[in-house]
This record gives structure tokens, sequence and C-alpha cells, in this order.
């Protein structure tokens, strides 16, 4: 049996191999505060949500809309799928201090563990057959409905009552049953194991009866030599058994283990989804399309890393970035570029894995790899300057990145001045673009976004941070032309104006007294760009 729910065809695999971008992906998008959030403090459920979300590159469409389809099912009965999940913690969490080795020598080993091990796991089966003869008018899905028609249909009375059967069998309560045939040299050869005849329950029946004629023979009990031979014996007809069962045992534990792993992505996707709707954020399953298409259509999108850190409700971005290979976003400092990109990113990442999105609606190509390059701090050990330290990831991600990949900017290349920033930016997005790379900026180099607007506005889409006119910041993103300013006066006004001595007069009662602070040049050159 095969569990069949993250794919339609296989089992999903918990030792993927991660994309070469992990770490920046997890750094830059704040994957931790997702995952953990998912997790809920269960560290399986953590591991696996992991592996889901960064894995999803290799899904197709029909895999997406597959794990969709399954995850309405449990959005839909999830009392039924955390009862089941906790069975399946339950069954392989009883049996890690069963084991065997079928390399071992001792049979009996062997067998004697793999019948403790089925017998455990034989009520489990039918815990999980009563789950699903109970539910499963409720899902929809064809993941569930074949999980449940396989187990109503392989797991019957008559079946489960066949392995009780044959596990007191095994148990050899009166002694082992063997037929052989005499080899060369009068060795014995040919052992064969035979099924122990039933015994008459009436023993009256029992005293009466004759035995069939046979010949037998005891052993001595100081016959230490004789004993160690009808051993042997013993073990050559219990070995092929021992192994069968051994081998029977371990595959149902793998089907409760591989059915764990899969139903613990769709509990962190319910815990992930109890939390946003506490808040009364909004989610939806993504439409996703083909990677050769360009498509980008969202309403409401929002940062669910920013969201779970915060108490209130996060404002959503609508946009239209339909046959557009590039996005660039310019605008007011902390006006919400930068969690606009985090959210474009976690959408991505979510969509592939066949999660919901944070978002009113959102429809997206596929990519065969996501990729950021954020902003960094300065390298403390001084090796190398910031901007060397920008160029050299930019050169490692032209290294691995592949045509249709996604590529977040967030104010890069701001570390050297405002005409060699720009020029580099735009000499790096267009061979991006060549490639077919689709490419969102963050950027506060106006140079670069005024002469990327005038060449590529029919390719692009421009987006701003809205600023009121009373310097009001409403988190939104607009279309619109770069302006020349980030109005990073609007934040030095925020800071100063707290401070007691602005706008005082001196002692003297003449000038104007200055805030009794330093700011470092580059602090200054952070709060223009911030």
């Amino acid at each position: 049996m095969k569990a069949l729910l993250m794919h339609p065809d296989r089992d999903f695999d918990l030792q993927s191999p991660m994309p070469w971008s992990e770490l920046q992906l997890s750094q830059d998008l704040e994957l931790n505060t997702l995952i953990g959030a998912m997790a809920d403090e269960d560290r399986f459920v953590y591991d696996v949500s992991h592996v889901a979300l960064l894995s999803g590159f290799k899904n197709d469409v029909d895999t997406i809309l597959y794990r969709q389809a399954v995850l309405q099912d449990c959005l839909a009965n999830s009392d039924r799928i955390r009862a089941l999940y906790h069975l399946t913690v339950e069954a392989t969490d009883s049996t890690k201090r069963m084991w065997w080795d079928l390399s071992s020598s001792y049979p009996d080993s062997i067998l004697f563990g793999a019948i403790s091990l089925l017998d455990a796991l034989r009520e489990m089966l039918r815990k999980l057959r009563g789950m699903a003869e109970e539910g499963s008018d409720q899902f929809h899905s064809t993941g569930f409905l074949r999980l449940f028609a396989t187990l109503k249909e392989e797991l019957t009375d008559e079946y489960l009552a066949t392995i009780a059967q044959y596990l007191s069998d095994m148990k050899f309560r009166n002694g082992v049953q063997l037929t052989a045939e005499l080899g060369e040299g009068n060795e014995g050869t040919n052992h064969t194991l035979a099924r122990p005849p039933k015994r008459d329950l009436n023993w009256f029946r029992r005293l009466i009866t004759k035995s069939p004629p046979g010949f037998t023979f005891r052993l001595d009990p100081r016959d230490e030599s004789g004993a160690r031979i009808v051993g042997a014996v013993r073990q050559r007809g219990i070995t092929p058994i021992a192994v069968t069962l051994a081998r029977s045992a371990d595959h149902v534990l793998s089907f409760f283990k591989a059915l764990k792993v899969e139903l613990a992505f769709y509990i962190g996707c319910l815990n992930l989804q109890k939390k946003l709707a506490d808040k009364g954020e909004p989610f939806c399953l993504p439409a996703p399309v083909p990677p050769m298409e360009r498509r980008h259509f969202f309403a409401g999108l929002y940062d669910i890393c920013l969201s779970l850190h915060m108490e209130r409700r996060i404002v959503g971005n609508d946009a239209d970035a339909d046959t557009k290979s590039a996005v660039i976003v310019t605008g007011a400092n902390q006006g919400g570029k930068s969690s606009f990109l985090r959210s474009i990113g976690l959408a991505q990442l979510m969509m592939q894995a066949g999660m919901f999105v944070g978002a009113e609606t959102f429809e997206a190509e596929l990519c065969p790899g996501l990729f950021t390059h954020y902003k960094r701090e300065e390298d403390v050990s001084m090796k190398s300057g910031k901007f060397d330290e920008e160029l050299a990831r930019i050169s490692d991600i032209a290294d691995h990145i592949s045509p249709n990949s996604l590529l977040l900017l967030n104010e890069s290349f701001a570390a050297t001045n405002e005409r060699e920033g720009s020029e580099i930016a735009e000499q790096i997005v267009n061979a991006m673009l060549e490639k077919r790379i689709k490419v969102f900026f963050v950027t506060h180099l106006y140079e670069f976004a005024h002469r990327f607007f005038e060449t590529k506005s029919e390719d692009a889409l421009f987006l701003r941070a809205e600023r009121l006119p009373d310097g009001t910041r409403t988190f939104r993103l607009i279309k619109g032309e770069p302006l020349e300013t980030s109005y990073g006066e609007d934040l030095y006004r925020e800071i100063f104006s707290t401070h007691d001595q602005i706008n005082k007069r001196g002692p003297d009662g003449n000038g104007f007294q200055p805030p009794a602070m330093v700011i470092s040049r580059s602090e200054i050159e952070a709060l223009g760009r911030s």
C-alpha cells in the first residue's frame, strides 16, 4: 500500500535534495517564521514542511492541483485529519523499541521481533480501516478517495483475522514441525516448515483418540551436542518464514511512516491556516500556469511572515503583471516595498508546494528556481567591502540560475554611488531578461529606474510605494513611474522631531541648538536608502 497524498504516482521523498539557494531563501524570506507557524512546536512537522516548501520547484501543474484538492479535503475535515495523523504517530512511536536485523544469524530473534511488530500494527490497521469507513463520504479528492478505497478493500475483517491466526501459529507454542530430505552423506536438506495441525479443543476426544503411527525419539537432558544439532535444524526450518514475516512487518511499518510524513505536511497547512483565520487574514488556493507563460496577477497579496509577527492585519497589494518580465518597485522609504517583495517569494514557494497563499487571488507561472539578492550588513572581518560582497553573490546566482527562474533583488548595488550602481543594475537586469529570467527589483537607484522606464516600459511593470501629501505611508503599491526622491526627509523629521531639542532656541535665545547625538556617515546613507 502507498499513501499517495503528495504525488499521484509515488510517495513523498523526505530526503529530496535542497536547492542551491536554500540558505539565502531561508534568510531573506524569513522561512523559519513561516515553517515555525506550520510546525506549531512539532519538530517532525517542521522538518517535513521545510522539505516540502523547498522541493516544490520540481512539481508540475498537475501535481500542484492534486495537492490542492487534498488540502481542500483537509481544510473541510480538519478534526479527522488530525486524528488520522495522531494514529500514524502512535503507530510509529509505539514500535520504535521493536527492531530486528534481517542479516542476524538468529532466526528466532527475527521471528519474535516481526511477530511483536505485526501484532502491534494489526490493531493500528483496524483503527485505520475504521477511520476510512466513518468519514470517506466527506472527502472528494482523488488522493483521499483512493487511499480510503484501498484501506477498505484490503483491510477486511477476514484479512485481519487471518493475520491474527498466522501470528498465533508462528509462535509455535506446541513446537515446530518440519519436513526434510536426506542428501549426500545422509545430511538433511530441503528443510520445510509445515503448518501445525489444528488441535481439537475437546480434551475428552483427544484422550480417547489414538495418535497416528510414527517414530519418535527423545534427547537425553544432558546431551548438549544433540540439543545444538536439533536447534540448528529448527533454525534452518524457520529462517524462510522469519525473513518473510520480517519483510511483511517492515512493509506495513513503512506504510505508516509514509502516511505520517505526507499527513504532516497537511497538518502544517492546517496549523498555519488556523493562525491566519484567527487574525482574519485572507488566503486562497492559487492558480498555477506552466513555466513558459508570463503570468503574475494577484489581489490582496500580503507578507505572511510579517502578519505572524503582528497583532493587526496586514495591508495587501494588487497588481497585474501578466506578460511582464520585470517588476520595478520604487517609492517612499518604509512604504512596504521589502515586505511586498517577500510576499512575492513566499507566495511562489507556497504555490509550488501545493499550499494556499496569503492573498485574495493569486495566479503565476511556475519557476524551476527562486533566487534572492538582498542587501547584507557590512563584513565585520573587513576582508571585503560591501559592494564586493554584493557582486560576488550575484555572480554565484548567475552560475546557478536557469531560464524561467524568478529573481528577487532588494536594494541591490546600492553600496556604491548612484551612477555606478545604476549602470551595473541595468546591465545585470538586462542580462537576466535576455535569459528569460523574471526579475522583481526593489530599488532606490533613480537613474537606473528612470532609464529602464524609458526603454523597457512595455516589458516591465513599475510600482511605487504610495505616500499621501502629508507624508503618511499607506503601505500599498500603486502603478506609477519612478520618482527622483524616496522622501528620506520624512524619516528624518519623524526621528528628530521626538528629540526635545528640535526647534528649540539656544540658551542665549538665538539660533538652533542641534540634538546631542552623533550620526555616522554610514548611518546617514542607510537612512536615505531605507
